[in-house]
């Protein structure tokens, strides 16, 4: 079933790759559900549906697409969600549940047609990298928010928080622990920082165990029955932006994923992938049914680069992680925990925010009209807190900085269309 032999790779291996995922992927657990409850999300519910779409996510990529990549909920896309939909349209969660779920059904649709591969396409590069970096941004200031090294002032907005506060000190401990242990390239770091500093918090104080393990369960219970209220609700309430951004974050970020861990694998053919049918529809599955339950989209997870760089080839490594998910499906009341102690879960936010930074050097700086809407994208996501705003100036600004150099036939027509859509919305949005 997973070809084993034909990939030159063993059952043991790819289990010891499925463990090394785990390890890497598993802060997910307890972030995201962290991340969601801050938006009003009960925490049970946003753990369980965050499990069952990484389970559904996984499983489907293992089994159709055999690959060993790893479906969980986006990071950025989390924050986003919490942070700037729900602010910004002042709705409920279960409202802005319905637009995940429509953006993943719009995305199970392009996945079996080859108008993903267009649209993909006539994004600009620079655009594409600026997101990744500004979403990277956004995160790690989250991050430095939440844990209190960023604190308020009421003249400059921000300002440097009090070091001497335990929960910025824990923070800073964290911090210090997890990147000493990923410069000494240790696989799972980020997981190994959050237990040596929920280890610390306990013996200082700061952290208290409510339980360890429950039967898993859903509060709410499934908050999408409807798929036909969920598209109501997204015209009702004009929620066309947040689709939108949804979309081409997910977009890029499963397919920057999922080419960079395949060929990191060996495994493509002629330099492209073999099933890529099949790896989108294991994306925009886990993200229509994590909306269903009451988690933010999911994306093919970098993470999964662990695992291949210990050897994994097959969608075995994928299942072995899914297992693991699923055993972790019943120990709630320990991972609630420790996501009610901030300073657990903000060094991973910071680390994640650095990782995806690094597409900034992709970013042609020399033509201004390249460069200007790639910095408007990266500036304005952590500024406004809105992954869409950032998107939409960055999507205006190209087209209309183009038409003044004489390059209009250089932008692509989709551009210009995305370009009058998000103009439309920021003005909407004005009123």
């Amino acid at each position: 079933m997973f070809k084993l032999k034909e990939r030159n790779t063993t059952v043991k291996t790819e289990i010891i790759a499925g463990l090394t995922t785990f390890l890497t992927v598993a802060y997910i657990i307890v972030v995201n559900p962290k991340i969601l409850s801050e938006a009003g999300v009960p925490f049970n519910q946003a753990f369980t549906a965050t499990i069952i779409a990484t389970l559904v996510g996984t499983l489907c990529m293992a089994f159709l697409a055999n690959y060993p990549i790893i479906i969980a909920p986006a990071m950025g896309l989390n924050a986003y969600f919490a942070y700037s939909v729900l602010g910004t349209y002042n709705i409920s969660y279960t409202v802005a549940f319905s637009a995940v779920f429509v953006t993943g059904i719009i995305f199970l649709i392009l996945s079996l047609t080859s108008f993903r591969t267009k649209l993909i396409t006539a994004i600009p590069d620079n655009l594409k990298h600026a997101i990744s970096a500004g979403i990277g941004l956004f995160i790690a200031f989250i991050g430095l928010r939440l844990s209190g090294i960023v604190a308020d002032h009421p003249t400059n907005l921000v300002a440097l928080g009090d070091f001497t506060d335990p929960k910025v000190a824990l923070t800073l401990i964290g911090l210090i622990i997890t990147i000493i242990l990923m410069t000494l390239n240790i696989q799972g770091s980020i997981f190994i920082g959050m237990v040596i500093t929920a280890l610390i918090a306990y013996f200082t104080g700061q952290l208290h165990f409510n339980g360890i393990a429950a039967l898993p369960h859903l509060p709410e219970g499934a908050l999408i029955t409807n798929p036909i209220t969920s598209f109501n609700d997204v015209i009702n309430y004009g929620l066309y932006g947040v689709v939108f951004s949804f979309l081409l974050v997910m977009l890029f970020d499963t397919t920057g994923a999922l080419l960079g861990i395949v060929r990191q694998a060996g495994l493509l053919k002629d330099g492209k992938l073999e099933k890529p049918g099949s790896a989108f529809f294991a994306d925009s599955i886990g993200t229509t049914v994590g909306a269903v339950f009451g988690t933010s989209p999911t994306a093919a997870s970098v993470e999964s680069s662990a695992g291949v760089g210990a050897g994994g080839k097959t969608g075995l490594t994928a299942l072995t992680v899914a297992v693991l998910f699923l055993i972790t499906a019943f120990f709630s009341p320990l991972i609630g925990s420790l996501s009610d102690v901030a300073a657990i879960t903000a060094p991973s936010l910071i680390i994640v925010g650095c990782f995806m930074i690094k597409s900034i050097s992709d970013i042609n700086w020399h033509d201004f009209d390249e460069a200007f809407p790639a910095f408007l994208v990266i500036v304005t996501m952590p500024l406004t807190s809105s992954i869409a705003n950032g998107i939409a100036l960055g999507f205006i600004a190209y087209p209309i900085m183009k038409i003044a150099k004489g390059k209009i036939r250089e932008v692509h027509p989709f551009v210009y269309v995305f370009a009058i859509l998000f103009l439309y919305q920021l003005i909407f949005l004005a009123r």
